[in-house]
């Protein structure tokens, strides 16, 4: 085999699912809360585009952020609900637009837990909560019970609406990971204390979505390498659950890290030189022949091309790279593009950066994206803007109307 380095084909080569679907490539657009729904739960016309965008790009999957099964614990305004009370031709459309030209475009099925955007929310997690920036109530058993065929539905619902697939949210300090961390989950019943229970929810969720969809529609979930947390999911115990999901149905595991936990250092906000958890993904590999795929940190066409190579992964994630460039897998295998020009910030306050890209992608979805990174402080400004007249129409829309706020 040629050098990677030298030889891009490798990132072109089809990868076949476990469900038996096949992959066109190795490159996929990883989830990311784009916040372009309309505050009802529905996507809008900028959604539809951007996903489309990059659909001609040329990725194999693309992935939509937190994708709600109800309206009581979404993560920002902006996510997505589908549920029985959705305007499905709305997703419809989604649907079509974003699969165009071969490309997967999957649902992540979300559920904030105890970070639910209290605004629009009363957040429950694992256990009780009270900290700087974060407080939420203990999550009763009969709802936690109730969650994998909320999942599930959710995940009919897209199947139905013409998706190419789902991904269970696992990762990043929401629902499932914090049921996955001693750190925030203080249980002393089925679904705490030892990993083998921690990971019950997440097993028992994955079990009800493939009972759901059948056996040829692509599950994947996203997991947390660590927490980065004192205390928290460690490394350890992520190997536990990758060997856990080698016996279950998934398609794909896609390998994470870090967590949105108010005060959190992102790694993506951070120093990390190359794909943040490569050497996680190696011990992965040792325990599951599951398709595996590693998101975060990539910026350079070698560095994917090096990942795919070495064997710890099949397909390579981005997320900001795509933000910069929509057509970045055409200009990979075009030998164009094969840095993108990533913008610096100093002295960003938390989240700043996530705004920034955020408000890329707005232009993206209106094709108005320039060369010119602008002010950070005006993006900032114009994400909270949106999501204060969003979190408006949501609770109208939701708690006033009764469709669906719990």
């Amino acid at each position: 085999m040629k050098d990677s380095k030298q030889d891009p084909g490798i990132l072109f080569n089809p990868l076949r699912l476990p469900c038996g679907v096949i992959l066109k490539n190795r490159i996929a657009k990883s989830a990311m809360s784009d916040s372009l729904g309309d505050g009802t739960g529905h996507p809008t016309p900028a959604q539809n585009r951007l996903y489309q965008r990059w659909s001609e790009g040329g990725l194999a999957i693309s992935i939509i952020g937190e994708v709600q099964g109800s309206a009581g614990y979404a993560e920002k305004p902006g996510n997505l609900v589908l549920n029985d009370a959705s305007d499905v031709g709305r997703f419809q459309a989604l649907a079509q637009q974003g699969g165009e030209n071969g490309t997967g475009l999957w649902l992540q099925l979300g559920h904030a837990g105890a970070l639910a955007y209290s605004p629009t929310s009363t957040p429950k997690g694992p256990s009780a909560l009270d900290l700087p920036g974060l407080s939420c109530a203990e999550m009763p058993l009969a709802e936690i019970r109730q969650l994998p065929s909320e999942f599930a539905k959710t995940a009919r619902l897209a199947q139905q609406a013409g998706f190419g697939g789902v991904q269970i949210h696992a990762a990043h300090g929401f629902l499932l990971s914090q049921f996955l961390s001693p750190l925030f989950n203080q249980r002393r019943d089925d679904y705490g204390g030892a990993i083998a229970n921690r990971m019950r929810l997440l097993l028992a969720s994955i079990a009800a979505t493939r009972a759901a969809v059948g056996p040829d529609f692509p599950i994947a979930v996203k997991l947390n390498s660590s927490d980065q947390l004192e205390g928290g999911f460690d490394e350890h115990d992520a190997l536990e659950v990758v060997a856990a999901l080698d016996q279950t149905s998934v398609d794909l595991i896609d390998i994470s890290g870090g967590t949105y936990f108010p005060g959190a250092k992102a790694a993506s906000d951070g120093t990390w030189q190359g794909p943040y958890f490569i050497e996680f993904a190696k011990r992965a590999r040792a325990v599951t022949s599951k398709p595996l795929m590693l998101t975060g940190g990539f910026k350079t066409r070698t560095q994917a091309q090096d990942a795919v190579a070495s064997g710890a992964v099949d397909i390579v994630g981005l997320a900001r790279a795509l933000a910069l460039e929509p057509s970045l897998p055409k200009r990979w295998q075009a030998d164009q593009s094969l840095a993108p020009d990533f913008p610096r910030f100093s002295d960003a306050p938390e989240g700043g950066i996530t705004a920034w890209y955020t408000m890329r992608l707005t232009d993206i979805g209106a094709d108005l994206e320039t060369n010119d990174v602008g002010e950070l402080g005006q993006a900032i400004r114009d994400y909270d803007a949106r999501d204060k007249i969003r979190t408006e129409v949501w609770l109208r829309h939701f708690v006033r109307n009764g469709a669906g706020q719990t």
